[in-house]
């Protein structure tokens, strides 16, 4: 299913660690495992996605949008620096799938990545507004900070909806 709304405005791909901030259309693709965090500021209408590939850093700073505890605060801080205030943003987040069950439960890194996730949010006094987390299928992200924030999410099995 084709999006209708990215006819004639190619998406910003945000590729496993890397993030966008900005006011056009994003878009992170084959999200398993890892999770779609997006931050739209309302009052700005701009907006930032990052793409998360694991919890903790353990110190690593090369890479900040792969890890969530680096992430989040990388987010926030761009987003502060365009003179965003954390009473007018808006954040969702998609992804977090359990993509190898079979090695139980302490391999689950996709709900590792989602707590974290939501742990260091809770830290800097931010809610998720709406969340599609968990399960077993890939997903893809489209962000829209031109249109509102909107968020949309397709599973691999074809089927889309705005979270």
């Amino acid at each position: 299913m084709t999006d209708p709304s990215f006819q004639n405005r190619m998406p910003v791909m945000i590729g496993i660690g890397e993030y966008h901030v900005g006011s056009e259309p994003m878009m992170a693709i084959g999200l398993g495992s890892c999770i779609g965090l997006t931050i739209y500021d309302r009052e700005h209408q701009i907006g930032a996605m990052v793409h998360i590939m694991l919890p903790d850093s353990s110190g690593r700073s090369d890479r900040p949008g792969k890890y969530a505890d680096t992430a989040v605060p990388l987010l926030l801080g761009k987003l502060s620096e365009k003179g965003c205030r954390k009473a007018s943003l808006v954040v969702k987040m998609a992804g977090g799938a359990c993509m190898f069950e079979y090695f139980g439960n302490n391999l689950n890194i996709g709900e590792r990545n989602a707590e974290k996730v939501r742990a260091i949010l809770a830290e800097n006094h931010l809610r998720i507004v709406a969340e599609e987390v968990g399960g077993k299928s890939g997903r893809t992200v489209a962000f829209y900070p031109d249109d509102g924030g909107k968020v949309t999410v397709r599973s691999a099995d074809g089927a889309a909806h705005e979270i």
